[in-house]
């Protein structure tokens, strides 16, 4: 099986990379958004007890994204691999998905970093929210503040998988399909 996270600032094309990498690796991809969205929609216990949670303006417990995502390992367990997008955030979830997948005889092969430097992170997604409509990439102050609350939150579980020997940084400026064969190479690799 391979598991990936695929990590970078807004705007840095997880999204894009993320679709292809899909297609080519028939990965199932794990967005915590997403699984959020399904569990609350399905009516389980755990989307329930989020949905009453985000209802009051809380953020979700990790221990609660961490039982859905193990949902998800159970329901799939014939897969060739998952991909982990937005998340971990923080090293205390990299810890308990590293316990989690530990318990299904899994783990993370590679964390995939994508590096694109905050004027062109802002470029993009300044243009992202011109076709989009979203809020928040249409100010340029705003955006500047998530490039830097992604660089000082997130950091950590970089160097996490560093520690670890799983860290790989691609540099996240060209063509979608440039920045794609770069990726697949460190992919490659670890077969």
């Amino acid at each position: 099986m391979l598991n990936l996270v695929l990590f970078g600032p807004p705007g840095a094309g997880k999204g894009t990379q993320s679709q292809k990498l899909i297609e080519k690796y028939q990965l199932i991809h794990l967005s915590t958004g997403d699984i959020l969205r399904n569990e609350i929609s399905k009516g389980t216990t755990l989307g329930l007890e989020a949905k009453k949670l985000m209802d009051e303006g809380k953020l979700v417990p990790d221990e609660v994204v961490i039982g859905m995502i193990s949902n998800k390992l159970t329901e799939n367990p014939n897969v060739k691999g998952f991909i982990f997008d937005g998340f971990p955030r923080t090293v205390a979830q990299a810890e308990a998905l590293d316990a989690l997948l530990q318990k299904h005889d899994e783990q993370i092969d590679r964390m995939i970093s994508l590096e694109v430097n905050e004027d062109e992170l802002e470029k993009r997604l300044l243009l992202r929210g011109k076709d989009s409509g979203r809020a928040d990439d249409a100010n340029p102050e705003i955006i500047r503040k998530r490039i830097a609350e992604y660089q000082s939150k997130t950091t950590p579980v970089a160097n996490f998988y560093k520690q670890q020997g799983k860290l790989s940084t691609v540099y996240g400026i060209g063509t979608i399909d440039d920045i794609f064969k770069k990726i697949s190479e460190v992919i490659e690799k670890l077969n």
